[in-house]
């Protein structure tokens, strides 16, 4: 592997063994409820699909990524990882996986903006051959700065929503020069992961790091896509009052005939004890409903990017700001009021002081189709133009029997004259 200038998270820690010792502990005790990145294990190890390549990675690197990780360099590939997100790092687990010999670890938590980005340039340094992002900022870096590079990059892959959408835009614009696997739009991923996984890790982390009760709480949820279903089934489910704020008329509708409130965000804030956006969008809470908001609100964010609540427009209405407990920040208000912050708006359920992510299952299913996806961008790269590319129905279905499997679960299966009537137009009533 290259050398870089920014050195990887073994220069960085006072502590290295011990470290790595605890990441492994965290790392093998997910390992355990990851029936199918073990399954997958025996196969990559066993064939090495991806000797040969030279993967870059900006993921959440805590212990359910780090076993995604170390599966695509057992499988033969050459691995460099960051964060995508400056407070989602976990600098044990990163200093377990840079003991690997096919991995380098350059992922430290709380670094800021240049740290960030220098970690990133130093994974690029590494000339992949294959991206895998959450968020899309390797994919931006290496089109923007390393154009030289494109042509040896066969594809990448994309965790989350706001990734795709960018990649999406980029592609409409010309601009996508490799394929790219929207990896958050399959259903393996997109029916588990986000609704299941972010509703329940959001809201287990914002109660962690309040000890506060969501029963009787009124919850407003910012957007009703997967992620934002999530949230409000599971806040319904601990007996609070939801209320969803919503642009697209089909989803207010689709969440007003679900039994909830529906109502314009400045009108939500008037009620609101928890707001929890969800949307992958810029500016869902502003002034003109910080304005509006009780005294004592919980402020926090379930999307990407620390810019759906707009915290320059909170500072600029705040007098004063303080450290409420671990990972809340109070705004004090002229008038008295104070609004919480939590995880400095960023995403809630990875950047709390305690947050611990998804649960292991639903990675467990995400993940699967990541390395699924790397085996075919190594094994059929070629085939693919440039572009945003829907992940192959058969390898969603692959890494869903082996879940089943994994869990005991039979199920029924077309018989041949089913296939072929609906495969079929010439049948009639």
């Amino acid at each position: 592997m290259s050398e870089t200038a920014y050195p990887p998270v073994s220069e960085h820690l006072s502590d290295l063994e011990t470290a790595r010792e605890e990441g492994r502990r965290k790392m093998d005790w997910a390992l355990q409820h990851m029936p199918i990145l073990n399954a997958l294990r025996e196969e990559f190890v066993d064939e090495r699909p991806l000797a040969g390549e030279r993967i870059a990675m900006a993921m959440h690197v805590e212990a359910k990524t780090a076993n995604l990780v170390e599966l695509l360099a057992d499988g033969g590939a050459e691995v460099a990882i960051t964060g995508c997100n400056p407070l989602s790092t976990h600098d044990d687990v990163s200093a377990a996986l840079d003991a690997h010999e096919s991995i380098t670890s350059y992922a430290v938590r709380g670094v800021d903006d240049d740290e960030y980005y220098d970690a990133m340039h130093a994974c690029i340094a590494h000339d992949p051959t294959i991206t895998v992002d959450d968020g899309m900022d390797m994919v931006k870096l290496v089109h923007e700065e390393y154009p030289g590079l494109i042509d040896s990059v066969v594809g990448g892959a994309e965790e989350t929503t706001t990734g795709v959408h960018r990649l999406r835009a980029m592609d409409a614009d010309g601009e996508l020069k490799y394929p790219v696997f929207a990896v958050n739009d399959t259903p393996m991923k997109r029916l588990f992961d986000n609704v299941h996984g972010t509703g329940e890790s959001s809201l287990a982390t914002i109660a962690m790091t309040t000890n506060l009760s969501w029963a009787g709480k009124n919850v407003v949820v910012g957007g009703y896509g997967q992620c934002g279903k999530g949230v409000a089934k599971k806040a319904a489910g601990q007996n609070a009052n939801v209320i969803v704020c919503e642009v697209d008329p089909r989803k207010a509708l689709e969440a007003h005939m679900e039994g909830y409130e529906v109502l314009p965000m400045v009108e939500a804030a008037k009620k609101g004890d928890v707001f929890i956006t969800t949307t992958g969008n810029r500016d869902v809470i502003t002034r003109e409903h910080f304005e509006e908001m009780e005294d004592g609100v919980l402020l926090a964010n379930a999307g990407h990017f620390d810019v759906e609540v707009n915290l320059g427009d909170l500072d600029d209405l705040a007098v004063d700001r303080y450290e409420v407990r671990d990972g809340v920040e109070g705004f004090e208000m002229a008038d008295g009021r104070v609004l919480n912050v939590l995880a400095e708006g960023r995403l809630v359920n990875l950047a709390a002081p305690i947050s611990l992510g998804h649960p292991v299952e639903v990675m467990d299913q995400s993940f699967g189709v990541q390395a699924v996806v790397v085996r075919e961008l190594a094994e059929h790269g070629e085939g693919y133009e440039p572009g945003v590319h829907d992940v192959p129905d058969e390898l969603d279905r692959e890494v869903a029997e082996i879940k089943l499997d994994a869990e005991g679960v039979e199920h029924d299966t077309l018989t041949h004259e089913q296939r072929e009537y609906m495969g079929s137009w010439e049948h009639g009533t």
